[in-house]
């Protein structure tokens, strides 16, 4: 239950066949999509979203969250978490406390605003020790040729048909996110280092556990979290370490391609004097290149004189 006092470097990589990993409301919720690129999107939010969803199913206390199943204000969650209705501003005390229940609020941060009756109010606002970029697709992919759907219910009762609609999928999508932890911005938030070995839980396990119609087909496949030994040092974007072959957009599972990871390796050996430890996990399924004949990146890792800890699911 200690403090944080370290920086990470986090890189996720799970797939999707045919689904949406992340819909854009302002294009038909069309797959967030780099046409020019043919490079498939997903959101930071995305991300989260899984991860406080997992943490709300395991019973822990968040403050993005609905209440009974509806949206509510920042403000109205705050007045619901404190058991009150007349809430102008917050003490100390109350800060600690919201702090310590809130998990989502100690990894990622929130801004909260308190409004009173006469419109005026004042808010708090924590910068997350734990930031992800958008992530993207390594492979090149495109969105299923037919998007087509029928309804069996009709819209009105009187017409005979079910409705038509959009349903919209790619075929298949490896993507790829980047993320930090920040242990000056921890000490901002009480980040505790149980929160990272729940955050950790969370990356394997959320996305295939929060499954929807259109989000089924999701996995993960590959989690490293850098753990450095200061609360200076980041490599940077890990992801620029990686290659991916075939690299085209007749890709279909996971079984037809392999990731290259021998720039990634060569990245943390050059740099194992400022890694306290590599949380590690890998999807079996996902075939390596540039860690011996074995495909056991962990056991790589360890042979190379890093400290490497095994996740497991």
């Amino acid at each position: 239950m200690g403090k944080v006092t370290s920086n990470s470097d986090i890189l996720f990589l799970y797939d999707a066949k045919l689904c949406n990993p992340n819909g854009d409301p302002d294009d038909e919720n069309k797959p967030r999509m780099d046409y020019e690129r043919s490079i498939n999107l997903v959101s930071d939010v995305r991300l989260k979203r899984y991860i406080r969803d997992y943490f709300q199913w395991k019973g822990l206390e968040i403050f993005v969250a609905k209440q009974d199943d509806k949206a509510v204000t920042a403000t109205d969650r705050i007045k619901e978490l404190l058991k009150s209705d007349k809430i102008k501003g917050l003490s100390a005390e109350q800060m600690e406390d919201l702090l310590n229940r809130l998990i989502d609020v100690r990894l990622f941060g929130a801004t909260m605003p308190l409004k009173s009756e006469e419109g005026k109010g004042s808010s708090s606002t924590f910068t997350g020790p734990v930031q992800f970029n958008w992530g993207y697709s390594l492979n090149k992919t495109r969105i299923v040729d037919s998007s087509g759907i029928t309804s069996h219910f009709s819209s009105e009762s009187a017409m005979e048909q079910g409705t038509m609609g959009k349903d919209y999928r790619v075929y298949y999508s490896l993507i790829a996110f980047h993320g930090i932890v920040s242990a000056k911005r921890g000490e901002k938030t009480l980040l505790k280092q149980n929160d990272l070995e729940l955050l950790d839980e969370a990356m394997l396990k959320a996305i295939p556990l929060m499954a929807t119609r259109s989000k089924i087909g999701q996995y993960p496949r590959l989690y490293l979290r850098v753990e450095y030994t200061d609360e200076f040092t980041f490599l940077g974007d890990l992801r620029s370490c990686l290659s991916i072959s075939p690299d085209n957009d007749t890709l279909r599972d996971i079984k037809e391609l392999s990731l290259n990871v021998k720039s990634l390796c060569g990245q943390l050996v050059e740099n194992k004097e400022k890694i306290k430890t590599v949380y590690c996990w890998r999807d079996s399924l996902l075939k390596l290149d540039g860690v011996g004949e074995h495909n056991n990146l962990s056991a790589f890792l360890t042979g190379a004189g890093l400290n490497v800890k095994v996740l497991s699911l």
